[in-house]
């Protein structure tokens, strides 16, 4: 008794010691993924308003679920725009939202309600519109639909339900159906199948034009692509099915073609696209009667912008882009008045702003240098300014500048070193800035379009303050040369106490696809924190990224054509040799572990570089090409009939043989993205090849592997198992 009163005398001194003075602390994994403790807060439900002088967000002024309006310049509240509670009032139904979107006009509000995911970016839910005017709510239809959007003159409201097309007018309260033929597994108007969204990043397929007299929507054939099934454990006594159109490289894709409705006209398909496989983006200009169809081939070497007359149809060449690897689709276009548009290509090495004239043809680069711009915001027109994001200034950082559309008076809105990223308001007046940095947590400011700071939005200030009680170790960016003479950017967590003359062990992350990075100067509250606890437990934390990453310029990014694996994986093994080199790292303690793609490349390493590593963690990795999807895998390896050996030779199935380490293989069950499939092969290849490994399968989850207390049970089995293994 009397030990056990001496323990919890001692446990509980303990406990108040680590709560601590000063910077005593130390971070623990529960605060990481348990409580969240280290997370960031932002600025939710931002909408600049079209005066570009106002903004609404969500507060709680009125109850939760309150817009509420602000002045960009004072940051004073101009008065709520409504709430859940007054349109519970106005209606007599008890209301909540999860998102709201406004007519063109401002006088109408879009309601989300009862939302659920599909799949990465698609939902469903109860829409509602509320008249702020009359405070009338209106149901869409009965159910659930998808993609509620106004119309330019918020009279009429366009959705998806049942895979079919509809449109609701607000005044009389009826509703057209656009579409009939929509069918499950077969038949998708007005939304996308599901590799366009992973991959071509959006869901919503139908956009309306200018003057709301047209809608150029998608139609999705997919009854012969092949079907992928997955088992949900569920609660169930007996299993359920989920089964999916999933078209893998080399299968058959959807067959997809681009339709205009005209108002009292009906529904016209597209006519005279050049031979295409996919349509990555429809746009409207500025012209009602003139839309923007993209087609690219199979090998996506080749897009072509197509200028589709919406009275007839008829689709003519505007501009074509070429490249010996592959072009990225982005939404870095703008259309100007006079029918020209500003666009972003990699054509001189670089990624970078070109003005393009209405006939096709390049009339001037507007930026120039050996670095990319990342992000494309927008034009002021009256203006003729343009505001874009680069990595100019380092490939880690973000910056956000002006310049002008002759290409000239270049300023840099944002001079603090870090991770910048804007939003602008509609007039382009002001802008909102989420900066970061690494250690440093988000700092959103309200700026002039000439980078002055008016206020500050959120400054994070209660999470500043309790990490100045932890002992933490500072992020070292450096730059890494391998034998070969390739410079790489890396960065390098040490332990808090960190003593020279002792070897430490090495963790390496690794995420490594093509245009990625994981070498960021920003805040990150969740990878970052829990490296922190590995320092404190004596390891070296180091991110490589190798080449096919991006911010690097095209050659750096493209080299991994037609080869996925190869490069990148022999840089992760020139780094970690580099690392085994100094006086403080030991070289028989390196491991390496990553997500998705990073475990395709921890798999590899632990493989290929068997003399290398001593352990390895791959989650949800990609174990062979052949079996992920046919927009992503074919953009940079061709298709498997094509492409066999560039398949096959960077598959670690194919080189378990090799391997000598500690391996863990983890997986979500119901993972639609990177199939549980990946991993089972691979544990089959094991097998046969007598070689013993780790695994754990997490039922029902998705590729993020979440929910409840998983990331905490998983982040909690990586350590243990790095702590018994490295």
């Amino acid at each position: 008794m009397k030990i056990l009163k001496k323990s919890l005398l001692f446990l509980a001194f303990a406990a108040l010691s680590a709560q601590g003075w000063g910077q005593d602390k130390k971070v623990n994994l529960v605060e990481v993924w348990g409580t969240y403790s280290f997370y960031a807060q932002g600025v939710s439900g931002l909408e600049s308003m079209n005066d570009g002088i106002h903004y609404t967000t969500l507060t709680k002024a009125d109850g939760p679920n309150t817009i509420e309006k602000f002045s960009f310049k004072t940051g004073e509240s101009q008065g709520v725009i409504t709430s859940a509670k007054a349109i519970s009032q106005a209606s007599g139904k008890d209301f909540s939202f999860d998102s709201y979107s406004f007519s063109s006009d401002e006088k109408k509000v879009m309601l989300a309600t009862q939302t659920e995911q599909i799949y990465r970016h698609s939902t469903r839910s109860a829409f509602y519109v509320f008249d702020l005017e009359s405070e009338t709510l209106t149901a869409l239809a009965e159910g659930k639909q998808r993609y509620a959007t106004f119309n330019p003159a918020g009279t009429q409201v366009a959705y998806v339900s049942g895979n079919n097309l509809f449109v609701f007018d607000l005044a009389s309260g009826e509703t057209t159906q656009i579409t009939t033929d929509g069918e499950d597994d077969k038949i998708i108007n007005g939304a996308t199948d599901w590799v366009y969204e992973e991959e071509f990043a959006f869901d919503k397929a139908f956009f309306w034009s200018p003057d709301g007299k047209s809608i150029a929507f998608y139609r999705f054939d997919e009854s012969e692509v092949p079907t992928f099934s997955m088992d949900i454990y569920g609660t169930t006594l007996y299993p359920q099915q989920d089964v999916f159109k999933y078209p893998k490289a080399g299968e058959k894709n959807a067959v997809v073609s681009a339709h205009i409705y005209r108002m009292g006209s009906g529904v016209m398909e597209v006519k005279g696209l050049p031979a295409y496989e996919y349509i990555p983006r429809i746009k409207w200009t500025q012209d009602p009667n003139k839309v923007i169809v993209y087609t690219t081939n199979r090998h996506q070497n080749e897009l072509i912008l197509n200028s589709v007359n919406a009275k007839t149809g008829e689709s003519k060449v505007l501009y074509k882009e070429t490249d010996e690897a592959y072009v990225d689709v982005t939404d870095d276009i703008r259309f100007l008045r006079d029918g020209s548009f500003i666009w972003t290509s990699e054509k001189d090495g670089y990624n970078h702003i070109y003005l393009i004239s209405a006939k096709g043809e390049v009339k001037k680069q507007i930026t120039k240098g050996e670095w990319d711009v990342t992000k494309f915001y927008g034009i002021d027109q009256d203006e003729k300014t343009l505001y874009y994001q680069s990595a100019e200034e380092k490939a880690c950082d973000r910056n956000v500048y002006s310049i002008s559309i002759k290409g000239r008076g270049k300023e840099n809105l944002t001079e603090k070193a870090g991770w910048n990223e804007a939003t602008f308001s509609t007039t382009f007046d002001y802008f909102i800035n989420n900066h970061s940095a690494a250690g440093v947590p988000n700092y959103v400011s309200l700026n002039n379009n000439e980078g002055d700071e008016i206020r500050v939005l959120q400054d994070n200030a209660r999470l500043v303050k309790s990490l100045e009680n932890y002992q933490l170790s500072k992020k070292e960016f450096f730059d890494l040369e391998t034998e070969e003479g390739i410079v790489l950017k890396a960065w390098m967590i040490k332990p808090a106490n960190f003593d020279a003359s002792v070897k430490h062990p090495v963790l390496m992350f690794v995420y490594g696809g093509p245009g990625s990075q994981t070498v960021e100067n920003q805040y990150d509250g969740f990878n970052d924190m829990y490296y922190q606890t590995l320092a404190d437990q004596g390891y070296i934390i180091v991110s490589v990224d190798n080449r096919g990453t991006g911010a690097r310029g095209r050659d750096f990014k493209k080299v991994t054509y037609k080869e996925l694996g190869k490069y990148e994986v022999e840089d992760q093994i020139a780094a970690a040799k580099y690392l085994g080199s100094l006086d403080y790292i030991d070289a028989t303690r390196i491991g390496i572990w990553g997500w998705s793609y990073g475990g395709y490349m921890s798999s590899l390493c632990i493989t290929k570089g068997a003399d290398v590593f001593k352990a390895a963690i791959a989650v949800a990795p990609v174990t062979n090409w052949r079996f992920y999807d046919s927009v992503y895998t074919e953009r940079y390896m061709q298709t498997p009939q094509e492409n066999a050996s560039g398949y096959d030779q960077n598959s670690p199935i194919n080189h378990v043989k090799l391997l000598k380490g500690k391996y863990l293989l983890v997986h979500g069950s119901a993972d639609d993205n990177v199939h549980v499939q990946n991993t089972m092969r691979m544990v089959e290849a094991l097998v046969q090849s007598n070689k013993q490994f780790d695994m754990f399968i997490y039922p029902d989850k998705n590729h993020g592997i979440y929910g409840g207390a998983t990331r905490y049970h998983l982040y909690n089995k990586m350590t243990n198992y790095l702590l018994e293994n490295l």
